[in-house]
């Protein structure tokens, strides 16, 4: 979900994919002065004596990790984020069960003209605390050269960091006995990580359709700004299928139906082989794009204008950096920089995630396995579909002769597009300037989240990210989330709560 140009990558750009489109900034002002003046003095006032409350509930937070694909503390998570909404304001707040992971709902309404829908997540991705410099649960403060020091922990900046830094904004305005300028709708999943495979569940329900539908648009919070300061304002993002794909000796009907010795292939067919030959039907020779029928029939290219604004963002950034920060030597096909940046926005995919068959330890053991998965993921653009995606790859591994092999879809969702010219990204590019942040507009990221299920029927509403600070290393070890700046132009969690709040008093304000 991260997206700013390439020239001020870190790990959080290079695990989610992004794609700048466009420039336009300006000179910033030191952060710790945003908003400490006029009618936000107050709630600067007591962001800051609330600070220490703020920093205890994410520290809290990312003590109790709720992995939707292990299974683990997902009562508990709701459990919390329910908690968390009551104590911040929301009324009517219902942990929303779905097929799944359960949901939690609530609203703020203050008699507003206007309405803001928050999408948070209290998910997270899994972890080894053997990768990790410190335990990923404890919330240990660590000092980042240049920046400060950040808070690290499984959830830091993906994404309990700024949805924490969201609630300390309520918090914070309701202490200042300031005027809450919008009514706000909370919609919360706990299966983001696993492709939100219920969410459409939880969205649909009757009340909270009919609520998020009062929305002007929704988004989720984010820790936007680089190591410069500067921010991204994304415009889309790609969709995604999240699934696997087997192969066996049981649904083959040849080979063994479990491992056997590797001495007996002479005269046994290997389910490992005949996923790899599945797998080879999929894409090109190269592994660089799709194969399966049909698959680009109803992808929208990108305009020439998209075009010309990365290659004019491509000017301005560091291609030897980035190579060297993402370990690779050439592009895709060896195309120039540029070209590489138009077919990151521009191209679906299917990408390999692992594959795993048989015995994967330390030495050798002498198996034919029994079974092959391979893990897929399958990134989207407009105007693709999950349904439609998820259909023509299931027939073509029909009409090339695999219809034994398994499909197993565990969450997807639609590609993303929001206008320009909407209330929410109007809203955002105002919020920006008057905080005096460089930004940047982005036509289209390369990761995903899945907006599409409020951009599109029923809810129809405009959705995006919008949020100061700065984080990195989402599903990745050491995960943190700044806390403390010593840089002027990057929001610690002080200014990155103040500039929730400017958001909202920009909404209620803005034409």
């Amino acid at each position: 979900m991260d997206f700013r140009t390439f020239d001020r990558l870190n790990r959080r750009d290079l695990i989610r994919g992004t794609t700048m489109l466009g420039a336009g900034a300006m000179l910033m002002r030191p952060l710790p002065s945003l908003a400490a003046t006029g009618p936000m003095a107050g709630i600067r006032k007591a962001a800051e004596a609330g600070k220490e409350a703020s920093i205890k509930r994410l520290r809290d937070w990312i003590a109790l990790p709720s992995i939707a694909a292990e299974n683990r503390n997902m009562p508990e998570g709701a459990a919390y984020m329910a908690e968390l909404a009551r104590d911040a304001g929301f009324t009517n707040v219902e942990i929303v069960p779905t097929d799944g992971h359960p949901g939690v709902f609530g609203t703020i309404h203050v008699g507003a003209k206007r309405t803001l829908g928050i999408y948070f997540m209290y998910d997270v991705k899994q972890f080894d605390p053997a990768e990790w410099s410190s335990p990923p649960l404890e919330g240990k403060f660590v000092a980042k050269e240049g920046l400060g020091t950040a808070i690290v922990g499984r959830g830091a900046t993906n994404q309990k960091g700024p949805e924490a830094a969201f609630l300390a904004a309520l918090h914070a305005i309701r202490a200042a006995k300031a005027t809450l300028p919008v009514n706000i709708v909370l919609i919360c999943e706990g299966e983001e990580e696993i492709g939100s495979p219920h969410f459409r569940q939880v969205a649909t329900k009757p009340n909270v359709l009919a609520a998020l539908k009062k929305c002007d648009g929704i988004f989720i919070p984010f820790p936007s700004q680089d190591k410069t300061g500067a921010v991204d304002v994304n415009l889309g993002s790609k969709g995604i299928i999240e699934l696997e794909l087997v192969a066996s000796g049981e649904k083959w009907g040849r080979g063994p139906k479990g491992d056997v010795h590797s001495s007996l292939k002479a005269m046994i067919d290997s389910p490992a082989w005949r996923l790899v030959q599945a797998l080879q039907t999929l894409v090109t020779p190269d592994g660089n794009t799709p194969a399966i029928e049909g698959w680009f029939e109803n992808v929208r290219p990108l305009t020439d204008r998209e075009k010309t604004l990365i290659r004019e963002a491509a000017k301005g950034a560091d291609e030897a950096a980035e190579k060297q920060a993402l370990g690779v030597q050439t592009w895709i096909d060896n195309l120039s920089y540029d070209d590489a940046l138009i077919r990151l926005a521009q191209e679906p995919t299917v990408n390999i995630e692992g594959l795993v068959a048989g015995y994967t330890g330390p030495g050798g053991k002498t198996v034919l396995p029994g079974r092959a998965v391979a893990k897929l993921d399958l990134r989207l653009v407009p105007n693709q579909t999950r349904a439609e995606a998820e259909k023509k790859l299931r027939a073509h591994l029909d009409k090339h002769g695999f219809a034994d092999v398994e499909m197993n879809v565990s969450g997807g969702y639609d590609p993303t597009e929001v206008a320009e010219d909407s209330r929410l990204i109007r809203t955002e590019l105002a919020t920006y300037k008057k905080l005096g942040i460089a930004t940047n507009i982005n036509a289209r990221l390369a990761g995903s989240w899945p907006g599409a299920t409020f951009t599109a029927p029923p809810v129809s509403i405009p959705a995006g990210h919008f949020g100061t600070g700065h984080g990195a290393g989402a599903h990745a070890p050491n995960e943190y989330y700044l806390i403390d700046s010593t840089n002027p132009k990057v929001a610690g969690l002080v200014d990155a709560t103040m500039g929730f709040a400017e958001f909202l008093y920009t909404l209620a304000a803005i034409k």
